[in-house]
C-alpha cells in the first residue's frame, strides 16, 4: 500500500513537471514569435521527451504495467498545475523576459550608434572614392583600346 501511494505521489510530481516544460515552451513562443513548422517540431520533441519520461517511470514503479491510478494521478497533477501555477508564471515571466529583452535591445542599439554612424559615414566616403576610381580606370581602359586599336591596324 505504501509503495503504490508513493507512485501515485510520483505520478503527481510527473504531471506538474510535464506541464512545467509545457509551459517553458510556450513562454519562449511569446517572447520569440514561432512559425507553425518550428512550433510542430518543438511540439513534437515535447511529446516524444514526455512519453520517454512516463514509460521510464511506469517502468520503475510497477515494472511496465499500465496503472490507472498513476494515470488519474499524472492528470490531476496536470490540473492542478494548470489550473493554479501555469497562468500566472507564463503571463508574468514571459511579460519580465519581453521587457528584459526589449531593454537589451534599446541598451546595444545605443551603444552601437556610434559604429553606426562611423560606418554609414565610411560608406559615402568610400562610394565617393569609388566614383573617382572609377574615372579613372574607365578612362585608362579607354586609352589603352585606342591605342591597341592604333597599333593593330598598323
Amino acid at each position: 500500500m505504501v509503495s503504490e501511494g508513493v507512485f501515485l505521489l510520483h505520478s503527481l510530481i510527473m504531471g506538474v513537471f510535464v506541464t512545467f516544460v509545457y509551459d517553458i515552451l510556450r513562454i519562449i513562443r511569446r517572447v520569440i514569435p514561432h512559425g507553425s513548422f518550428c512550433v510542430s517540431v518543438e511540439d513534437f520533441i515535447f511529446w516524444v521527451y514526455c512519453g520517454a519520461e512516463v514509460f521510464l517511470l511506469m517502468y520503475h514503479e510497477s515494472n511496465g504495467t499500465l496503472r490507472w491510478f498513476a494515470v488519474l494521478g499524472a492528470v490531476t497533477g496536470m490540473l492542478f498545475y494548470s489550473k493554479l501555477v501555469s497562468p500566472l508564471l507564463v503571463k508574468y515571466v514571459s511579460l519580465t523576459l519581453t521587457k528584459i529583452l526589449g531593454l537589451l535591445g534599446k541598451l546595444l542599439l545605443g551603444i552601437s550608434r556610434p559604429f553606426r554612424r562611423a560606418f554609414v559615414r565610411a560608406g559615402k566616403g568610400s562610394r565617393r572614392i569609388f566614383r573617382k576610381q572609377k574615372k579613372v580606370i574607365k578612362n585608362k581602359l579607354t586609352f589603352f583600346l585606342k591605342e591597341l586599336k592604333m597599333n593593330i591596324k598598323v
